[in-house]
């Protein structure tokens, strides 16, 4: 999720001059920049060379959003429905997708030496969610080494791991592809049933869930932790969201094994440490990762309802995860205690929250809720099927998580059109979506204040 706001210049560039500032708005250019990514990404897809037999636009179309968008759902087989050629295309739209376009435009300015002009700066930094315009060409340096050396580190993992079942090209190619989609919080695989066939191992359980963790962890936490290295010199959202990780996984990986440890569709027939490692995959996986390990559609009705909360929630923010975002969710909490024990303020960490993030958090709850309901309900009228797999597909979808029960290839064309849209709204975020058609209007005028009637 893209977090912005609308026409604000930094301190340090307010007396710079631009004739041309009423005209730019940001999540408009980076919305149009993902759909420009989206189209070249099915425009390659279409080609002979990408399929082992030819596919339909639409199934194209599907497949590059879901890639960029880093989402996961698919409507053909990446293993056996693309070439090399093909899938090589979904790694790049994936890995530009993930660490963002905006990251490689900068990187890609510098490498051929020009600079960055004052909108190019403002358009980056809507990117990073930064005000500070002087360092955005650092901050898409950090990314972008960040993003090589733990991708590169996990490679090597998953290489060894590989090796000896693989060969050396097959391992290096599966080892690259997974590396890139773990990270990236994608969630494609080279098979159809994910990594179920790896439940047990270890190594595979360990590195692919610690890079989508780290990946949703979000840049500007790994950027904090990497200069700062100790505890109490990390700001106050770093520590938040470390906090708040280290919280939901744990609470829903006990929760996911008290939940299917008896269930004979899930892990009822695995040894105790396969349920063990399995219980995590699952417990960690929903927050927009996409890989699974157990069959989505044989989870109880438990796991579930509590894996699409989980999806709701998703990750952190400028992260390669989506959802509402960690930081959301714990501001909704945190407002929600302070008005039960009649406080006026919202605290966290000896620091109080401003009322306008609070009413920014309300917001993207809102909105996420509006257009997930509202999708819901059209796709169950055109499809007249299981609500329950409807609404998981739909959440899934505009979280860009990538989990699904069964229902993503037969959907028809106009439903799998609306997933589209949804897959493209949850990565730039529905928030900055709709700042795309708001205009801003100033209100000179202070009105007398009034009450409604709530809760």
């Amino acid at each position: 999720m893209i977090n912005w706001q609308a026409n604000v210049y930094p301190k340090q560039f307010s007396g710079v001059k631009c004739r041309k500032r009423q005209k730019i708005n940001p999540p408009l250019v980076l919305t149009i920049g993902f759909i420009v990514l989206i189209m070249l990404g099915t425009g390659l897809l279409m080609l002979p060379m990408a399929s082992t037999q030819p596919i339909s636009w639409l199934d194209a179309l599907f497949t590059a959003t879901s890639a960029v968008t880093v989402t996961g759902l698919v409507v053909i087989d990446t293993g056996t429905d693309l070439t090399v050629f093909g899938q090589s295309v979904v790694m790049l739209l994936i890995q530009i997708g993930g660490i963002g376009f905006m990251t490689v435009a900068v990187i890609s300015i510098l490498s051929l030496g020009k600079t960055l002009g004052l909108q190019q700066r403002l358009l980056a930094s809507r990117a990073f969610d930064t005000n500070d315009l002087t360092s955005v060409i650092k901050v898409a340096k950090y990314v972008l080494v960040y993003s090589l050396v733990i991708e590169s580190v996990a490679f090597c993992l998953l290489f060894i791991s590989w090796f000896d079942d693989y060969g050396a090209l097959k391992s290096a190619y599966h080892s690259l592809f997974y590396t890139i989609s773990a990270f990236n919080n994608a969630g494609f695989a080279l098979s159809g049933d994910s990594l179920s066939a790896f439940k047990g191992d270890i190594t595979v359980n360990v590195v692919i869930t610690a890079l989508f963790i780290i990946g949703g962890l979000g840049f500007t936490v790994l950027i904090d932790i990497y200069k700062q290295k100790r505890w109490s010199l990390l700001s106050t959202n770093t520590r938040l969201v470390l906090i708040a990780t280290l919280v939901l996984n744990c609470i829903a990986f006990i929760l996911i094994f008290f939940f299917e440890h008896a269930n004979p569709a899930t892990l009822a027939p695995l040894s105790t440490s396969e349920q063990i490692l399995t219980a995590w995959f699952q417990a960690v996986t929903p927050r927009t990762a996409g890989f699974n390990t157990l069959p989505i559609d044989g989870l109880s009705q438990d796991s579930t309802l509590l894996t699409m909360l989980l999806m709701v929630i998703g990750g952190g923010s400028v992260s390669t995860a989506s959802g509402i975002k960690l930081g959301t969710f714990v501001i909704l909490i945190l407002a929600m205690r302070s008005y039960l024990k009649q406080q006026t303020t919202v605290t966290v960490f000896n620091r109080q929250l401003s009322d306008k993030l609070v009413i920014k958090a309300l917001s993207v709850m809102i909105l996420y809720l509006f257009i997930a309901f509202t999708s819901i309900m059209i796709i169950t009228k055109l499809e007249q099927g299981s609500l329950l797999d409807i609404t998981f597909e739909t959440i899934s979808a505009l979280s860009t998580v990538g989990l699904s029960r069964g229902i993503t290839g037969d959907l028809s064309a106009p439903s799998q059109l609306i997933i589209i849209l949804l897959m493209l709204i949850g990565r730039v975020g529905p928030l900055t979506f709709a700042y795309c058609f708001a205009r801003q209007h100033s209100q000179p005028l202070t009105y007398p204040t009034t009450s409604i009637q709530i809760g």
